[in-house]
C-alpha cells in the first residue's frame, strides 16, 4: 500500500457472515475505497456485500482483484456493480490505484491487467500476522509463485514460470514467526519440490528449530510433485518426527491418455515408488488428490485409478470433481454448472446421475475413509469384490437411499448404518461386522458400545424403527 499503509484497515470474514453485518464492519471504519479478494468460494456472497454496500453508500469505490475476477472478467456479474477490477497479481497495483484515485486521478478505464510485480521488490506480509492468528490458525505461506505444468484444469496452465521470492528474506520473515510463537506453517507453492536445492534450505531450516526445540511442536504443510523425490529430498524428509510434515500431492489420474489429453506430465511408477517409500519410511501425512470427470476417463477408468491408489495407503484420498475454472481452457463436450464452484454435471465419458453418485461417494468415502475413524471397518470393506471403489460406490448409493443426507451424520448413527449395509449389501455375518465397526467406534469412545441391530430390523435415525427410502439400483 505503499504511503497508504497507515490508512489502510484489513477486515477478514468468513462464508458465516451476513452481508448485511459485513456492510455494516466496513462502513463502520469510514472507507473511501474498499478492495475485496474474490475467489471461487466467496464469489456469491462477495456479489450480495458489494450490492449492499453500493445501496448504503453509492459513492463508496470498490475495488475487486482475485483469481475469480481476473480471467473473462466481464462475464462475471459481480463485475457490472464494481468500479474496478484488478487482474493478475494486484501487490503493488492496488495501492497505486488507491494512490490514483485519491488524488483525483481516477482510470477511465474499469477492468486493468496489473503487470507481473517483481517478487525481489515486495514487501513481505508475515509481519502483518496478528497474535491471535499465530496462537489459533494455520499460517499460509509462499516461497514461489507460478507452476511449471499446464494442466488444462488448472489456473496455473496460465503461467509463464516459477518466480521465486529470495530465499535469504523469506527464511528470515519465517524465524520471526517461529519466534513470536508461529507453528503451522501451510506452503501455497504450487510445487515446493521443483527446485530441489530450494526445497531442501527449507527443510533444513525447519528441522534446525527442532534439533534446538526437540519438544516444539511443529505443522508443515507442502504441495509436492509427486515423481520428482530423489534421495537428498528423502533425507531430510526422514529426519522429521510423525505428524510434523504434510504432503498434499496431486495424482489427478492414472490413465496415461487422460494425461495426454489434460497436457499432464508424470510418471506413474516412479509416482507409485515415492508414494510407497514415504508411506513406510517415514511418519510424514499423505494427503492425495483425484479428479473425476477429466476428459477420456470414464468411470471404470477412474475407478481403477482409485484403486491403484488405495493400496498405496495414504492417509487421505480427496474425490474431487473437475471444476470448470474462469480462464482453463476446458470446456468441449462438457457441462459445468453455471454457477461456482462450476463443478461439471457431465460429459461425454461420465453422464449426469454417475457424476451425482461420485460426488455423494466424495461425501461418504470422506467419512469413512479420510477421516481415519474406521481402519478395521475399512479393511473388511477393501475384501469384497475385485474393486474396493465399486463396493464403496454400492455402499454409497445405499447410504444416500437410507439417509438422504451428505452431511450431519452422527457417528453412532454412521456405525449403525455400517453394521446394517454390511448384512444387507454384502451379506456379511451380523455378529462379525458388528465386531469390526464396535472396534472401531471404540478408538473414538473407549468402552462406548453400540445397540445391536437385529438381523430384520431396518435402523431409525435416533433409534427408532423406521421404513428406508426405496433404493435405487444403479450399475457400476
Amino acid at each position: 500500500m505503499g504511503v497508504l499503509q497507515p490508512h489502510t484497515v484489513p477486515l477478514e470474514f468468513d462464508l458465516q457472515n451476513d452481508p448485511i453485518a459485513m456492510a455494516e464492519a466496513i462502513l463502520a471504519h469510514q472507507p473511501a475505497i474498499v478492495g475485496i479478494g474474490i475467489y471461487i468460494w466467496n464469489v456469491t456472497l462477495c456479489h450480495r456485500l458489494v450490492r449492499t454496500l453500493k445501496r448504503l453508500r453509492r459513492e463508496l469505490v470498490v475495488v475487486l482483484g482475485g483469481p475469480q475476477v481476473s480471467h473473462e472478467t466481464a462475464q462475471h456479474p459481480i463485475v457490472a456493480d464494481t468500479d474496478y477490477v484488478i487482474t493478475g497479481e494486484a501487490d503493488v497495483a492496488f495501492g497505486q490505484l488507491c494512490q490514483a484515485i485519491l488524488v483525483g486521478q481516477r482510470p477511465e478505464q474499469t477492468i486493468l491487467p496489473a503487470p507481473l510485480p517483481d517478487l525481489a521488490a515486495l514487501d513481505l506480509p508475515y509481519h502483518y500476522y496478528r497474535e491471535e492468528d499465530i496462537a489459533h490458525r494455520i499460517l499460509y505461506v509462499e516461497s514461489s509463485r507460478g507452476c511449471p505444468f499446464h494442466c488444462t484444469f488448472c489456473l496455473s496452465a496460465l503461467d509463464h514460470a516459477v518466480r521465486l521470492f529470495p530465499l535469504g528474506p523469506f527464511l528470515a520473515a519465517m524465524q520471526q514467526l517461529l519466534e513470536r510463537g508461529a507453528r503451522r506453517f501451510k506452503f501455497v507453492d504450487r510445487s515446493f519440490n521443483l527446485h530441489l536445492a530450494r526445497a531442501e534450505a527449507i527443510l533444513d531450516f525447519f528441522l534446525t528449530f527442532l534439533r534446538r526445540q526437540p519438544t516444539e511442536e511443529l505443522f508443515l504443510h507442502f504441495e509436492m510433485i509427486p515423481d520428482r523425490l530423489p534421495e537428498s529430498l528423502r533425507q531430510l524428509l526422514q529426519q522429521f518426527p510423525a505428524g510434523v510434515v504434510q504432503l498434499e500431492i496431486g495424482i489427478q489420474s492414472f490413465n496415461g491418455e487422460v494425461q495426454q489429453q489434460i497436457c499432464r506430465r508424470q510418471d506413474d511408477q516412479l509416482t507409485e515408488q515415492n508414494l510407497r517409500w514415504l508411506r513406510q519410511s517415514t511418519g510424514i501425512h499423505l494427503h492425495t488428490d483425484l479428479i473425476a470427470g477429466l476428459p477420456g476417463e470414464d468411470l471404470a477408468s477412474f475407478a481403477a485409478g482409485f484403486d491403484r491408489l488405495l493400496v498405496l495407503e495414504p492417509h487421505e484420498i480427496q474425490i474431487g470433481l473437475l471444476k470448470r475454472l474462469p480462464g482453463t481452457p476446458l470446456g468441449q463436450g462438457m457441462i459445468f454448472n453455471p454457477d461456482p464452484p462450476y463443478e461439471l454435471l457431465y460429459n461425454q465419458t461420465i453422464d449426469f446421475t454417475t457424476m451425482q453418485r461420485i460426488k455423494r461417494l466424495s461425501h461418504y468415502w470422506d467419512m469413512i475413509g479420510n477421516s481415519g475413524r474406521f481402519p478395521h471397518t475399512l479393511a473388511l470393506l477393501r475384501q469384497i469384490g475385485a474393486s474396493p471403489c465399486a463396493t464403496l460406490m454400492q455402499l454409497s448409493d445405499w447410504l444416500y437411499d437410507q439417509t438422504a443426507a451428505l452431511h450431519g451424520i452422527a457417528l453412532r448413527r454412521l456405525c449403525q448404518l455400517l453394521v446394517q449395509g454390511g448384512v444387507e449389501l454384502f451379506q456379511l455375518e451380523l455378529t462379525h461386522i458388528q465386531q469390526v465397526v464396535l472396534r472401531d467406534y471404540q478408538r473414538v469412545d473407549p468402552g462406548g458400545q453400540l445397540p445391536l441391530l437385529a438381523r430384520q430390523s431396518p435402523l431409525a435415525a435416533n433409534g427408532d424403527t423406521a421404513q428406508p427410502r426405496r433404493q435405487r439400483r444403479h450399475r457400476f
